[in-house]
């Protein structure tokens, strides 16, 4: 059980709703131990747009892939994407906003899961937004790219003056994850350090009703659902990431995942992952999107 806190009186919680943001060509093997060489699956690369029940802030987790991104990304991303993700983009997160007529200036907060090309977008998009990501992001663009032209990380992603890295070792625990931010002070939102994937990792969790619903968006704790159901483990020695493994730190995603585990299994909970296929078949061009909204558990 994930052993999430009750609401209290009048609690506040979050309307979220899910962003059109691009497609990969996932290559299972590298991700997944026991999958069949050559398997390929189609997936999205979602965003979420979070509205706050009282406040009226906005807050978008993750930013997808760029439309530009054969254009204007770090020479190293272009490559990777062709050799191995084959991107497509018909529907960038900023197009997602306006056609449900919310413009990108007028987005209060962008929190980035983690700095891999397919979650950053493009931040240059959100003029007004405060940027949020862990703290172990900072080291990735020391230097980034165009200073290290060999660097997928482009040292201007994060805009100066805007953009707060979350350190959570002081940080209180939420249930069964050991740190979290609580948002906006009112337990409806909760930014989670989830180590493993990449330094800085984080996922959200967030109410999704008054009175006990919840939904986890997951970044790349998992790029597949067999991970959270335990029907696979990581990939290890499989070409395409630094030391064969989609996580750096494999110990600790191991980890993350049993967490998110615990809390899937856990009454009135909803997870999403970045790549979440299944829910995307299952969910695409419906309410689900912006301006419709994920039906709280």
């Amino acid at each position: 059980m994930a052993n999430l806190p009750p609401p209290t009186q009048n609690q506040a919680y979050c309307t979220v709703s899910a962003l059109e943001a691009g497609h990969l060509d996932l290559p299972l093997r590298v991700f997944l131990d026991n999958a069949a060489e050559g398997s390929v699956l189609n997936s999205p690369t979602l965003a979420f747009l979070i509205r706050h029940s009282k406040n009226n802030k906005t807050f978008v987790f993750d930013l997808g892939i760029r439309k530009d991104l054969q254009e204007n990304a770090p020479p190293s991303v272009r490559e990777w994407d062709k050799a191995f993700f084959n991107s497509q983009i018909p529907q960038d997160t900023a197009e997602s906003l306006l056609k449900g007529g919310l413009s990108p200036a007028d987005i209060d907060t962008v929190c980035i899961s983690h700095c891999h090309w397919d979650h950053t977008g493009n931040t240059k998009l959100f003029p007004n937004s405060q940027f949020v990501v862990g703290a172990g992001a900072a080291d990735l663009f020391k230097p980034g790219y165009p200073e290290d032209p060999t660097s997928g990380f482009e040292s201007d992603l994060l805009p100066a003056g805007r953009t707060r890295f979350l350190e959570f070792r002081d940080l209180p625990p939420l249930g069964i994850f050991p740190h979290a931010l609580d948002f906006y002070g009112d337990g409806s939102l909760y930014i989670v350090d989830a180590a493993g994937h990449l330094p800085g990792h984080v996922i959200a969790i967030a109410r999704t009703s008054s009175d006990g619903g919840w939904i986890l968006l997951g970044g790349d704790s998992a790029h597949h659902w067999n991970l959270i159901t335990g029907e696979s483990q990581i990939a290890v020695g499989r070409p395409g990431f630094v030391g064969g493994c989609a996580h750096l730190d494999l110990s600790a995603a191991t980890q993350n995942i049993e967490r998110i585990r615990a809390f899937w299994k856990s009454p009135r909970t909803r997870v999403i992952l970045a790549h979440d296929a299944p829910w995307y078949k299952e969910n695409k061009d419906g309410d689900a999107f912006w301006p419709g909204h994920i039906e709280s558990k």
